[in-house]
């Protein structure tokens, strides 16, 4: 009989009790240990256990993991054992394509404590469920931290993260830092004086002003840069000066319990001018400054145009197409961004090697507002749009990359499906996309159309599901929808919503779930209002998958 290798997977969130001499990591291994020594029989053999500690089971930027991972592409794993599903991840779409990893290579997976038999459909739709609700469990974790960090902030607490010019942090409070608040003084004093941003940084820059500069925990030392008109833009609207505590979300402010630094009156003084300013500048800047003006395209080779609709004091920026297609320029503008962040964290397989190694040292994310910009707008030739997909052309010419370049070189290697044109210098990626129509979510702000990508759309719906169970539950046990509706502080016509979809047909759902079928949530909505028979979705889904 053929001996198989068993890798035991454990995993913790947080770093607290790690230090132990004996903590939950050890207690996953020995119930997993023990386990594989029932198995005997089967011929299964203890190979190796990959450990993180610390670390969310969210994100799939984990060291062990990524070993397990290398190990099971060489034929070194047969089953992969953990104690629970949730310590292999908390996201359904990093599991589906961990287990499509896993078959492509002969790999099985258990779970001691949850019985699953991944080789029919209703175990697949059973562990698929599961993993939903464990998403949504570490979903609404997050909600509570949110609300927790509200409430603090409210009080005029600060709530930690990255400590600003100025201040120091003693007992999680904020106390003035003398010599740093002078320098912020400084600039505020300083912007009067040079009544520009641009001239401004020139004298932060002679004065020698720059960033705070700290210890992180781990030793190392951060800041200290130079000022950016980006960060001098920002630390002129930062009301933590004015001896309040902002919430960024909700753009309010309370008093704070911590000193201010600089006065009403100069503050007011400053605002005064940047407002000015910035009504300067919005007279003379050009109609087109859309981040992708000019360079998306319909299949028909027609250039979509901008257009701004303002209602209710909010202005949307769409852009235009003469077929009468209008796209948000927020969510396209994403998309695009997006789509150069996976160029860049890729191998670059079959691009020519100058090429290579000029965007191996972009780091994108690390530059300014400005610089993005500007970045951007050389980078992408062009982009057609077409009813699923963005086809992007990226242009690779060294001499161009090279303005963009820094010293450290890009450690990611992901792969990634793309045609390296480079005869013309130019690398064609293709993005697809989902629309959905007259839709509002917390996940992008829904314009004429809105636009999201594919994983975008799949965590939305996933979302959905969980909210249509739990809402299920609550009604199956008794509780009246006007009493959900009111616990929730949503509508009852929206609690409505949902319990149609909790009943929409299990095909369906197992097939959305395993990554078999795309399609956008309001179209699922439609289906589940309109039919209570799950024969009748299946052919109305159908219709629209013809379609």
């Amino acid at each position: 009989m053929i001996r198989i290798n068993c890798a035991i997977y454990v995993r913790k969130s947080t770093e607290k009790g790690l230090e132990l001499e004996f903590n939950s990591l050890h207690n996953q291994e020995d119930a997993c240990r023990s386990y594989i020594m029932s198995q005997a029989f089967n011929n299964w053999e203890y190979f190796k256990t990959y450990t993180d500690g610390g670390i969310s089971g969210g994100t799939m930027e984990r060291p062990a993991l990524k070993q397990m991972l290398e190990d099971i592409r060489r034929g070194l794993v047969q089953t992969v054992v953990v104690y629970k599903v949730d310590r292999l991840s908390r996201s359904i779409m990093d599991f589906h394509n961990m287990m499509k990893e896993f078959d492509k290579y002969g790999c099985s997976f258990v779970s001691i404590t949850q019985a699953f038999d991944t080789s029919t459909s209703m175990g697949k739709l059973t562990l698929n469920m599961l993993l939903s609700f464990a998403q949504f469990e570490r979903e609404v974790s997050s909600e509570r931290v949110r609300d927790k960090i509200r409430a603090s902030k409210a009080k005029g607490l600060w709530t930690g993260g990255v400590p600003k010019l100025g201040y120091d942090i003693k007992d999680k409070k904020l106390v003035i830092n003398p010599v740093e608040a002078e320098q912020v003084h400084s600039i505020f004093e300083g912007y009067l004086q040079c009544g520009s941003l641009t001239e401004l940084e020139k004298f932060a820059e002679i004065k020698g002003f720059k960033h705070k500069s700290w210890i992180t925990n781990k030793g190392e030392q951060r800041g200290g840069k130079p000022f950016k008109i980006s960060a001098l833009h920002r630390l002129l609207h930062e009301k933590l000066y004015l001896g309040m505590i902002e919430n960024k979300r909700t753009g309010q402010a309370f008093k704070g319990q911590h000193e201010a630094i600089i006065s009403k009156e100069l503050w007011e003084k400053v605002q005064a001018m940047l407002k000015e300013n910035d009504n300067c500048a919005n007279h003379t800047r050009s109609r087109n400054n859309n981040l992708l003006t000019g360079k998306l395209f319909d299949a028909n080779g027609t250039i979509f145009t901008n257009q701004a609709n303002s209602k209710k004091k909010a202005t949307k920026r769409h852009y235009y197409s003469i077929k009468g297609l209008f796209l948000p320029t927020e969510q396209i503008d994403k998309l695009a961004k997006d789509a150069i962040i996976e160029i860049l964290n890729s191998n670059f397989n079959g691009l020519n090697k100058d090429s290579a190694m000029a965007l191996k040292l972009i780091n994108f994310t690390d530059m300014d507002y400005f610089a993005q910009r500007n970045f951007i707008r050389n980078f992408i030739n062009k982009i057609i749009y077409q009813k699923d997909r963005l086809t992007f052309f990226f242009n690779t010419d060294p001499i161009i990359l090279s303005a963009y370049t820094s010293d450290s070189l890009n450690q990611n290697d992901n792969p990634l499906e793309f045609i390296a044109d480079n005869a013309n210098n130019q690398i064609i990626y293709e993005k697809q996309v989902i629309i959905n129509r007259g839709l509002s979510s917390n996940v992008y702000n829904a314009g004429k159309v809105g636009l999201m990508s594919v994983n975008d759309n799949n965590r939305l719906i996933v979302r959905a599901f969980a909210y249509a169970w739990r809402y299920k539950k609550l009604y199956e046990n008794g509780m009246a929808t006007d009493d959900i509706a009111k616990q929730e502080h949503i509508s009852k016509r929206t609690i409505y919503k949902y319990l149609n979809l909790a009943y929409l047909s299990p095909r369906i759902v197992n097939q959305l779930l395993s990554g078999t079928l795309t399609i956008n949530l309001q179209t699922l909505f439609d289906i589940a209002s309109k039919n209570l028979i799950f024969e009748e979705q299946e052919k109305m889904l159908n219709v629209i998958s013809r379609n």
